[in-house]
């Protein structure tokens, strides 16, 4: 058995596979499926200050390769999660992660202050992907301004370790990483969704009801390798790679691009036992190489 543990500055993992927000619920879901505690950590779904219905239906659609989603971060909100989510999940021994999102720079920050008071959560994942209100609508994620500007209000209210996810819907995503790096991010984690769409030709109207939607599942991660390469080339701190990862042989690559840990998550849908799987054959791809180490992979490319 190699040995599969990853220091994520400052946060220990068992081994390097978490799973992605939006993909996992509240982990509760799973553990018909597999032994939550196999996993380096899971990340809940996206928690917001307030309860959020999401958006109107139809609001997911297949895709070759691939599925579009709009579910618009539906939840019930922080003190919620707080309230009912968190006793039934603080004890399961393995990292609780949160994925924070929001639309105004107060609202991710009183969200994070919240979370950064529960003894047994010991990361957020900062979602910069979502609609700045007070900007026009466009997302923090897109430009480095704002971007930083998220992080720095968080990084003061929240004192463990801080992920921020990054969007790929940006002309140079390494100078998103550098922003946000600069500011206090302990981790970036790479990619969230790709924007797109799908139309009904016999209808001829759009498939989702907000018309455009995130992409993601195994057409994604030609552009999520690249992305996932050009950052930590970029970037002192860890990165997490997701997009498109399917199998085993799919995570690895993503390590040998520079990722020192992963994300399972369209995966999930398919397969619930897939993020066990996939632990399962990175160690094998390590012992049949003769690593005695995951680490020794990170980055080869």
């Amino acid at each position: 058995m190699a040995d599969l543990n990853i220091n994520l500055n400052g946060l220990e993992l068992k081994n390097p596979v978490l799973t992605a927000s939006g993909t996992f619920g509240y982990g509760l879901e799973f553990q018909d499926f597999i032994q939550l505690d196999k996993l380096g950590g899971f990340i809940v779904k996206g928690t917001t200050l307030k309860h959020r219905e999401g958006n109107s239906y139809p609001r997911m659609a297949e895709t070759p390769s691939g599925m579009l989603n709009a579910v618009g971060l539906q939840n019930k909100g922080v003190d919620y999660f707080i309230e009912r989510i968190y006793p039934e999940i603080k004890d399961i021994e393995t990292n609780i992660l949160v994925n924070v999102s929001g639309s105004t720079i107060t609202d991710y920050a009183e969200t994070a202050e919240k979370i950064n008071a529960l003894d047994h959560i010991p990361a957020i994942e900062l979602n910069i992907s979502c609609p700045n209100v007070k900007e026009g609508g466009m997302a923090f994620g897109t430009s480095c301004a704002s971007a930083a500007e998220v992080v720095k209000a968080v990084r003061r209210v929240y004192k463990k370790h801080l992920m921020v996810k990054l969007s790929p819907n940006v002309t140079n995503i390494q100078e998103i990483a550098l922003a946000v790096e600069s500011e206090g991010a302990d981790s970036v984690s790479l990619i969230n969704t790709l924007l797109g769409m799908a139309i009904d030709a016999k209808k001829r109207k759009p498939v989702l009801s907000t018309i455009t939607g995130g992409l993601s599942g195994a057409c994604v991660k030609p552009i999520a390798l690249r992305m996932v390469w050009q950052v930590a080339k970029a970037v002192k701190i860890p990165v997490v790679g997701l997009g498109g990862i399917m199998c085993a042989t799919d995570a690895i690559e993503f390590l040998l691009a520079g990722a020192s840990a992963v994300q399972i998550g369209t995966a999930n849908f398919i397969d619930p036992a897939i993020t066990v799987k996939i632990i399962e054959g990175i160690n094998d791809y390590l012992d049949e190489n003769g690593c005695k180490s995951v680490k020794e992979i990170i980055g080869l490319i």
